[in-house]
């Protein structure tokens, strides 16, 4: 009796494992882009308001109030000779401000704290429009306040911190924002801000700050609409600048699943001062 060796199988059983293979393949690369997609298109937090930021703040000052309270009220019964003093802003606001990154909270459901970051539109496939986010709470920095003029200002990120709100995008944009070579960002005030009038406790108030912006080792000339508030002890300063990323020589990063990718977007600040 004569046997049939795989080689003598017809050519139809061939073309059907073909098939199915090829079907298992494409099922795979299919599962594979739309779970990419559905990776990258996760939430997008709001993007900055003095409002927001202040409210943040404010909420985070009277919960410390409130422990503070209480531990003065427990040192009390032991002591009655034990006082204390309400912060005051009765000197006046003059005197150097620093960056204070201990206040506030730092994540993309809570961002109360400190960060500097950035927002690009994309497309992606099966999902549509959408944005990608990343943002720095390693901020430092420093103005100085002297009557209405704010001088005197630097403000440096570190942008190899920066997270974004899906992180298998971190790597790419660490690549392109180049953070091997040039880690850092720094913009510094080339022109004093003159507010108009002292800004009072509660009371908004906005400026345009005209600076010098370094991303990537390049440094650029560029303008930033600023919202600041002053809120008990610490000063809140908001702003948000749409930028050209080629202008600083970065190139938006893509991937499978992005369709389009913007080559500008939004940079955006918030930062929270405390006298130095």
């Amino acid at each position: 009796m004569t046997s049939t060796g795989p080689q003598d199988q017809p050519s139809g059983s061939k073309r059907k494992a073909w098939l199915i293979a090829a079907a298992i393949v494409g099922a795979v690369g299919v599962a594979a882009v739309i779970a990419l997609v559905w990776y990258l298109n996760q939430p997008v937090p709001d993007e900055v308001s003095l409002d927001a930021a202040v409210a943040g703040v404010t909420d985070e000052t009277t919960t410390t109030a409130a422990n503070s309270d209480a531990t003065t009220t427990t040192a009390a019964t032991s002591d009655s000779t034990t006082t204390t003093q309400a912060p005051s802003t009765a000197e006046g606001l003059d005197g150097t401000w620093a960056v204070d990154t201990s206040i506030g909270e730092f994540s993309f459901e809570e961002a109360t704290a400190s960060f500097v970051g950035f927002r690009i539109n994309e497309v992606l496939g099966s999902i549509g429009a959408t944005q990608a986010v990343g943002r720095t709470p390693a901020v430092a920095g420093t103005l100085t306040l002297n009557g209405t003029i704010i001088s005197d200002v630097v403000i440096e990120a570190d942008l190899t911190a920066i997270v974004t709100n899906a992180s298998r995008r971190d790597r790419a944009v660490q690549d392109a924002l180049n953070t091997s070579s040039f880690p850092g960002a720094t913009f510094e005030l080339i022109e004093p801000i003159d507010l108009g009038s002292v800004p009072a406790d509660g009371d908004p108030f906005a400026a345009n700050a005209v600076g010098a912006l370094t991303i990537n080792g390049v440094t650029q000339p560029i303008e930033i609409p600023l919202e600041g508030q002053v809120s008990g002890e610490l000063v809140v300063v908001v702003g948000s600048v749409d930028i050209t990323f080629a202008d600083w020589d970065v190139a938006v990063p893509t991937s499978p699943a992005v369709v389009s990718v913007e080559d500008h977007g939004p940079l955006e600040l918030q930062l929270i001062f405390t006298r130095s």
